[in-house]
């Protein structure tokens, strides 16, 4: 039996020039960290997000938002969510009839004081439903925010309430009212279906449409990098990070906002209005099948996280990667094809979901926060601030909870990369776990 063609089966469903300085191949290396908190500590930051499942109701498993500013007295905001019952995927009116969205916007994290509140009617108009595979089926929420008086900034907590269960999903999201950043006013179209794209990545071939609310047209300069990120380093590496390496422009051309333009090449391509500006907007161009890993070649690299040093060498080597990874796979299930075949479905995926979630500036597989999730899973609670999350895992291996801080390291091409703060503490909770996908003790 050759697994690798069974776990293809289940996957596939479902003018240049250069000249430009360098920049260091890790956009967010060179930082330092803040201070955070130990691994086991659990100190609330000043605005959670929970998202718990609740037996038998619809629940929001999953929010992400952004804002464009519409004109000089507000902006608009733009929040996906994936609400589920069950792997049932809730329609617009399931959405609508059983859930209400109101909001407040606070100066930053620190503060109650209110600049702002309102409630938004959802209605089939400020709600749609994005079915493509690339969203993952979403629903896309948008309304306006009226900018607080003499206030640039700010943070808007959003609620969302289950009408029959009470129960509530915060989302916070800071909110620029003056524009600093050319993602502050433009943002990826589908031009198919006119719908703003929440995710740093398209595939090559793919028409998108960068434009603002008014629609207006602006040169841009693009410019392509060629480079393979290092996936992240195990939880308990404390070592300090090597000096990053220079990440060189492969090519550049001028493009228009508003205007349709179509990736032909894989890369990391970088937007921006003036050279001398110090962000632009940033996308991972992948293959056809991404956020889906389909080539061996491509299967064998996320195997990392739950393999040894020699395992790990030996498949990277391996003249034929489709057999060394059968063999992988067999060898860990001690030969049972069975047991086999539910755990690579299972692993494959996470990798896929970690790449639709936490792709940045290079592969969601290959973030922190992906490797966090491919090996333990969605957290059981998101603790945030605006340059840190913490995911609270209860009960994992031996441990009553287990706490994962990440922080955000700025950087050119996103806003929303984060790189977790490393404590050797987290061993006698990833070694078990680490096994139990080894084992096939996990399956789903």
């Amino acid at each position: 039996m050759r697994l690798i063609i069974i776990l293809l089966s289940v996957l596939v469903f479902g003018a240049c020039s250069t000249g430009r300085r360098a920049i260091p191949a890790d956009p967010s290396s060179g930082r330092t960290d803040r201070p955070a908190d130990r691994p086991t500590a659990s100190r609330p930051a000043p605005v959670p997000q929970s998202a718990q499942p609740v037996a038998q109701n619809w629940r929001i498993t999953s929010t992400k938002a952004l804002f464009l500013i519409k004109d000089s007295t507000s902006v608009r905001v733009f929040v996906n969510l994936t609400v589920r019952k069950g792997e049932q995927r809730a329609t617009v009116e399931d959405f609508t009839s059983r859930y209400m969205l109101n909001y407040v916007i606070y100066p930053d994290y620190n503060s109650r004081e209110r600049l702002g509140y309102g409630n938004v009617p959802l209605t089939a108009e400020s709600v749609v439903r994005d079915t493509s595979p690339e969203s993952g089926d979403v629903l896309i929420i948008s309304f306006d925010v009226k900018r607080p008086a003499n206030s640039a900034n700010g943070v808007m907590l959003a609620e969302f309430t289950d009408i029959n269960s009470g129960k509530k999903t915060l989302h916070d999201l800071p909110i620029r009212f003056r524009s600093t950043k050319l993602g502050d006013r433009f943002a990826f179209f589908d031009p198919k279906t006119n719908l703003l794209q929440q995710r740093h990545y398209v595939n090559a071939g793919d028409t998108v449409v960068l434009r603002d609310l008014a629609g207006t047209s602006r040169p841009l300069n693009l410019y392509r990098y060629r480079h393979d990120f290092d996936p992240a380093q195990s939880p308990m590496n404390t070592t300090p990070r090597p000096a990053p390496k220079s990440l060189g422009v492969d090519s550049s051309m001028s493009v228009s906002t508003n205007q349709p333009f179509v990736f032909q090449q894989e890369g990391l391509y970088y937007f921006q209005a003036d050279t001398a500006d110090a962000y632009g907007i940033g996308l991972v161009v992948a293959d056809h099948r991404y956020p889906k890993l389909t080539r061996p070649e491509k299967l064998i690299k996320p195997v990392l996280y739950m393999s040894t040093n020699t395992e790990a060498t030996e498949l990277n080597n391996a003249a034929d990667a489709k057999k060394a990874l059968d063999r992988y796979w067999l060898t860990l299930m001690s030969g049972d094809q069975n047991l086999a075949r539910k755990a690579i479905r299972a692993y494959y995926s996470r990798v896929e979901e970690a790449n639709r979630l936490f792709t940045t500036y290079k592969e969601g597989w290959k973030t922190d926060k992906g490797m966090i999730y491919i090996i333990l899973g969605s957290p059981d609670r998101v603790q945030r601030s605006r340059d840190r999350e913490v995911w609270v895992y209860n009960q994992r291996a031996n441990v009553s909870e287990i706490n994962f801080t990440f922080n955000r390291k700025p950087n050119q091409f996103v806003e929303d990369h984060y790189e977790l703060v490393r404590y050797v503490e987290y061993q006698p909770v990833w070694y078990p776990v680490v096994e139990a996908w080894r084992t096939g003790a996990i399956r789903e």
